[in-house]
């Protein structure tokens, strides 16, 4: 078996390990007591859930070593091999504080949260593809890797902030919060949309070729795997009966990738609705038991320590050594590219949220409500921002 295959496997079974550990950490917190956590089966679960959690981050973190071994470079040059490392960061982030205030409640919580992130790498291409020469640098890995670990943290944030909301927020009451809380169960359903709409479609063997002028006025060439929602400019099929696409693109938006997006929104919202028929009631409705056991003020310190960590962390990655980088690829340190801005906007959001715990004290709610919009934010940046918006970081 070559190092690309090992490393495959090895992140399959990463992917198995944290699915099983998800469970292990469900039957914790099903045999917690209020009264008991100490209690013998409680132990149990919680041992086990935590033990395949390492075994699984060891096996992703093997991956990353065999990969970064067969490319010859750090793993982090496009969206498949970044957002893998992402998934193993928020898993190393979530051992981490796991050790320190031993709550199964955030594994129930967390590990989802990496399986998601690893579906949705796995829907990239995986080949490994020569460095082009502005990624041929030292702080790139620094970078990258810097900016990966400082989200990770500040995902374990959103997490305590979410369970915090759960436990919190009356679900009898039509209130603005009810709302919003079920927001976020649809946005995470969105996610799923792109891992299930571009596994149909791939399992379909869907291909459609079209040309288009592109920005230096020469006829290109462009190929979905998906039916094209959105064309290039002056998109033409090459083949007959090819589905044409509905709307033209200018040549700031990636008409490719904003398809994909659309897709994962049309499977997202279908997959909410048919959980909503099937279950017949809200999805954070649903969830709400598995956290009713859960320490408030101990998610509320938990959250905030994570951005104490995650803010300084991804500064240093996404601001301070992505100029660096910047400077040495492209002899300057700032250039207003959709992802240096979104960088810029997720560095003053957590800014705000640090001034206003430390100065008006938004603790409980508040604090909750900012960690989870926190990362909502970042996952915009790696979502809609990476697939849609063209840039000087578009070769990711």
């Amino acid at each position: 078996m070559d190092l690309v295959s090992l490393s495959s496997t090895l992140l399959f079974i990463a992917f198995i390990a944290y699915l099983l550990a998800t469970i292990l950490f469900g039957g914790a917190v099903k045999s917690s007591s209020s009264t008991n956590d100490n209690s013998k089966s409680y132990d149990r679960w919680g041992k086990a859930a935590i033990t395949v959690t390492i075994i699984g981050f060891i096996s992703n973190l093997s991956y990353f070593i065999t990969r970064w071994i067969a490319a010859g470079h750090a793993p982090v040059s496009n969206l498949y091999e970044f957002t893998t490392a992402f998934g193993m960061m928020v898993v190393a982030a979530f051992i981490l504080i796991y050790f320190i205030y031993k709550t199964p409640a955030l594994g129930l919580f967390a590990l989802p949260i990496a399986v998601l992130i690893i579906s949705y790498a796995s829907m990239f291409p995986r080949e490994i593809s020569p460095l082009i020469p502005a990624l041929k640098s030292y702080w790139l890995t620094v970078h990258v890797i810097t900016a990966a670990l400082g989200e990770s943290i500040l995902a374990i944030s959103a997490v305590a902030g979410f369970i915090y909301l759960l436990k919190n927020i009356d679900q009898t009451k039509k209130t603005k919060e009810r709302f919003w809380i079920e927001a976020v169960m649809y946005t995470i359903l969105l996610v799923v949309g792109f891992v299930v709409s571009t596994t149909t479609f791939t399992i379909a063997d869907y291909k459609a070729e079209y040309t288009y002028v592109g920005k230096e006025e020469i006829e290109e060439t462009m190929v979905y795997t998906m039916p094209a929602l959105f064309g290039m400019n002056e998109s033409v099929a090459v083949a007959e009966n090819t589905f044409e696409p509905l709307v033209e693109m200018p040549p700031i938006v990636n008409a490719k990738k904003l398809t994909t997006v659309v897709w994962s929104i049309i499977f997202g919202t279908a997959i909410y609705i048919l959980l909503r028929l099937i279950l017949r009631k809200r999805l954070s409705l649903v969830l709400q038991p598995l956290v009713k056991k859960s320490n408030s003020q101990l998610m509320d310190e938990i959250g905030y320590r994570a951005v104490l960590i995650g803010f300084p962390v991804f500064t240093l990655g996404a601001l301070i050594f992505a100029m660096i980088w910047a400077h040495e690829a492209w002899s300057r340190f700032w250039g207003w590219d959709p992802k240096e801005v979104w960088a810029l906007i997720t560095f003053l959001f957590y800014a705000v949220f640090l001034h206003l715990r430390l100065t008006k004290g938004w603790e409980g709610k508040k604090s909750a409500w900012f960690a989870l919009l926190g990362f909502i934010i970042i996952m915009f940046n790696l979502i809609a921002v990476n697939l849609i918006i063209a840039g000087l970081h578009s070769y990711a």
